[in-house]
């Protein structure tokens, strides 16, 4: 082979391998700017995906009663559809501070308590106990044709009053309650 053949197959061979060099780069810059922009893509979505966080958890407890955690007022609506599914007619009102729902919603199972004794002996106060952050709910005392009524205040303090109430529930026409208490009945929880 003469010098000029070797000296020509020896170019032909580094512009090949110049070729293939930039290709690698290139495949690597496509690469790794895709992967950047999956990582910045992924950035931006896992957080819009977790900043919305649910406003309440129902879970089913062992022994039969329906623990309701409420991190935040809203989609009360939601709320009844998850106890109904598990298996408790309800009725869910969140209210502002200071306000709540006027007397005379319904029919209150076993009449209204008037006293503190009659209210701990009554059926409402053994179906919704109250929690920090939500209530238990007992099933078994909200019968067929029943609602259990839950009217949440909001802060400053936090506040539930809960009747079981037999038949039409009367929708919530909210008042001021300036004392902060819930008229004919004690309240449950703050």
């Amino acid at each position: 082979m003469r010098f000029e053949e070797q000296l020509l197959m020896d170019l032909k061979a580094e512009i090949g391998a110049r070729t293939e060099r930039r290709r690698r780069v290139t495949r690597r810059l496509l690469a790794g700017g895709a992967v950047a922009g999956l990582a910045a893509a992924a950035a931006i979505a896992v957080p819009l995906l977790g900043a919305e966080t649910p406003a309440y958890a129902v879970t089913k407890q062992d022994d039969g009663t329906i623990r309701v955690e409420i991190k935040e007022f809203g989609d009360a609506g939601k709320l009844e559809q998850d106890l109904k599914a598990a298996g408790v007619t309800a009725d869910v009102t969140y209210l502002k501070p200071r306000t709540t729902c006027a007397p005379g919603r319904g029919e209150p199972v076993g009449g209204e308590a008037t006293t503190p004794e009659e209210w701990r002996q009554s059926v409402s106060y053994k179906a919704a106990r109250p929690r920090t952050s939500g209530v238990d709910i007992s099933p078994r005392y909200v019968g067929a044709g029943q609602t259990l009524v839950l009217e949440f205040a909001e802060k400053p303090y936090w506040k539930l009053k809960a009747q079981v109430i037999t038949g039409q529930v009367k929708p919530c026409a909210v008042i001021d309650d300036p004392d902060g208490s819930s008229a004919g009945q004690p309240p449950m929880g703050d």
